[in-house]
């Protein structure tokens, strides 16, 4: 992991001063560092059966479909309020803190039971 952590580019007090931003694109140019990402979080799901990998913009929006790729699963796009002028369905999160954290989880098949 501290390899993979290396090909990310830190930009310290950005967007403010006291907070540093990660620019991932240095990762995504890196073919060996892209594909262990998406291995290594791969692992995390051995042994599930997925049906759908939910990837939360920005970030999500990236990772989130090369992982249900690999695991044979569809991929679904969430976006943050008021970045879609479709009806959507809502959500709220509670955060304590001003920064935005994008992730993604996938959701155990509904199968799983049958």
């Amino acid at each position: 992991m501290d390899e993979l952590k290396k090909l990310i580019r830190e930009v310290p007090d950005f967007p403010k001063p006291g907070i540093n931003f990660y620019d991932i694109t240095t990762l995504l140019k890196h073919p060996a560092g892209l594909r262990q990402t998406v291995d290594a979080l791969a692992v995390e799901f051995e042994g599930m059966q997925i049906d759908t990998v939910i990837g939360v913009e920005a970030r999500g929006f990236i990772f989130a479909p090369a992982l249900a790729y690999h695991l044979g699963a569809g991929f679904v796009p969430v976006r943050k309020p008021k970045s879609c002028r479709r009806r959507v369905l809502r959500s709220r999160t509670i955060s304590n803190t001003d920064r935005t954290h994008s992730k993604f989880t996938a959701m155990p098949s509904a199968r799983a039971n049958e």
